[in-house]
This record gives C-alpha cells, structure tokens and sequence, in this order.
C-alpha cells in the first residue's frame, strides 16, 4: 500500500542534503606570477603539482625560496657595485708619476668599467629598482592575504568552540568539554601554522632593505599576537589588513 502524504523535512535538514553551488567546489584559477630583478631578468613561480591544485598561495611561497638565494647571492655583489663608481671617478682623476703606462691602464679600465653599466643600474633608483620593488610588494601581499583567509577561518573555528565550551561547563558535561578543548588547541596550532608563513617574508626583509632604501619605500611588518586567543588573533587580523592596504598605496605611489 503506497502512501501520497508528503513527508515534512526540517529546513536545516533541506539545507544540508542540498547539492553545493558549482561555484563553491570549483578549482581556483591561477594566474601567472613572477617577479621582476633589478638585473632586468625575471623569475616565475613553478607549479608543484606534487602538492595538490596550484593556487595563488603555493605559487608566492615557490618565489620566495627562489628569491631568497638570489638576493643572498648578490649580496656581496652590491657593495662591490657600490665602489666602482668613485673608484672610477678617482683613477680619472690621478696625475701619476707615469703618465705612459697611465694613459694605457685608463683606457682599459674604463671600457672594462664601462662594461658593468647595466649593473650599477642596480644602484640607482629607476624602472629595473621599482619595478622589482613593485613585484616584491605584490608578492607580500599576496603571502599576507593567503594568511589572513588562513587566520579568519581558524578565527571563526576558535569563535565556535569558545561558545560551546562555555556551554559544557556550564552543563557540567566534561566529555565533551575534553573534546571541545582539544579542538581548541588544534585550532591554537593552526592559528600557529597559519602565523608561520611570515617567516620567510620576515627573513627577507633585511636582504632587500638596500632596494626598499634606493626606492624610497619604508614599512614594518606587523608583530602576531597569541594565537591561542581568540581576541589577539582578531587583532592579528586587523593589523595584517592594515598593513596590506599600506603596502597597496606604495605600489600606488611608485613610479
């Protein structure tokens, strides 16, 4: 015997069993993303396909272990550049004992020097200094953004289990108070994970503050808070936003 009654369903119960928009299981599209050297080179971000789908996130992480061996190989580089220049103007300007020997030695001392023109380009703020300048910025950003969608979906796991727990105590149920703390303190760690990623930036900040100097920009990353509070870690948050709008009106302001 077959029953026509409709059967009355929960709206919370639809609202689960309902399919997910194409829009929120869709794979994001990554664009392309590199950044520009101040030798006029340019280095690209490579996929690791290895780790999953690229995104935007992988992809700025990938420039930041291919920039940090770069920046600390040219290092010493730079203070060489930075002395060719006067030593150049000095070795014209000698009268020495032996003017013969002299007027063979500076001819080939200049067209050698000359020869290192595009690199003390390097050394004078121009298009090669802030375009680099520019695709760094954009990358921090980038990095900064990545952890700040990190931090707010710990935040907001943080947020919910803060209630609950509140409520378990208050029930006296101390089962599910363990349970609920744990949770907490997973969340803690991602919140720590998450925090982590300004490590690398942090690291490079003092390899590239001769480019930063050269192009007039000047800007601190913000200190983390405790990432075991909720509180803080909205904070966090705040500052992080904060200093990504900074950072986007200097690239702004650049030439």
């Amino acid at each position: 015997m077959l029953h026509e009654d409709t059967i009355p369903v929960p709206d919370e119960l639809k609202e689960l069993m309902a399919l997910p928009a194409c829009a929120d299981v869709s794979f994001p599209q990554v664009g392309d993303l590199g950044i520009s050297l101040p030798n006029g080179g340019r280095i690209q971000a490579i996929p690791d396909l290895t780790n999953g789908i690229p995104d935007d996130c992988s992809l700025a992480t990938n420039l930041l272990i291919q920039l940090q061996p770069y920046l600390a190989s040219i290092a010493c580089l730079l203070k060489v550049l930075g002395l060719i220049e006067p030593l150049i103007k000095v070795v014209k300007g000698l009268n020495p004992p032996d003017p013969i020997k002299l007027a063979q030695a500076v001819p080939d001392f200049i067209e050698a020097a000359a020869a290192l023109a595009p690199c003390l380009g390097m050394l004078i703020p121009g298009v090669p200094i802030y375009n680099f300048v520019k695709d760094l910025l954009r990358l921090i950003i980038k990095i900064i953004k990545c952890m700040i969608g990190s931090l707010q979906t710990v935040l907001g796991v943080m947020q919910g289990i803060g209630l609950r727990l509140e409520a378990a105590e208050a029930a006296g149920n101390t089962q599910l108070k363990a349970l609920l703390e744990c949770a907490q303190e997973n969340a803690s760690n991602s919140a720590r994970h998450a925090q982590a990623a300004l490590g690398p930036v942090e690291n490079l900040m003092p390899m590239v503050m001769s480019f930063l100097e050269l192009a007039g920009v000047s800007f601190e990353l913000p200190e983390l808070g405790d990432p075991e509070d909720a509180e803080a870690l909205a904070e966090t948050i705040q500052k992080l936003e904060e200093t990504v709008t900074v950072l986007e009106q200097i690239i702004e302001n650049l030439p």
